[in-house]
């Protein structure tokens, strides 16, 4: 039924001004506001719908991962724009002083968006 149809994931916010400023400015990616949403542009064709949402609850798992061939690079340059990335010290989930998990599997950092979703870059080598 869906083999032909070209899926797209979303997601909401709770301000959809400061989200294009930090999708478009912050992050770079290229962003289209229509009709009181967003539409983001990633590589490979696959666009990604934010909507308003008055009463958004964050999302407690990672919405969306940004493949990066360093992630050290990754880190420094968003912190350098003003990205925090986020610190955890779990008994399976430990990141170094500078939001980085080192542990099995890729190299990955958190960060939230201004509505508190939970974002990724991760080393994909």
């Amino acid at each position: 039924m869906f083999k032909n149809t070209k899926a797209f994931s979303s997601f909401s916010v709770n301000d959809i001004g400061k989200a294009k400023e930090f999708y478009g400015g912050t992050l770079g990616l290229e962003v289209l506001e229509s009709d009181g949403m967003l539409t983001l542009y990633i590589a490979g064709g696959t666009n990604i719908l934010i909507y308003p949402k008055p009463n958004h609850t964050p999302a407690t798992f990672t919405i969306l991962n940004f493949p990066v061939d360093n992630v050290e690079d990754a880190v420094e340059e968003l912190t350098k724009r003003g990205v925090r990335f986020e610190i955890y010290d779990m008994d399976e989930l430990k990141t170094d002083e500078k939001g980085i998990f080192r542990g099995e599997g890729p190299k990955i950092a958190w960060f939230k968006d201004p509505a508190g979703n939970i974002l990724s870059v991760l080393e994909e080598k």
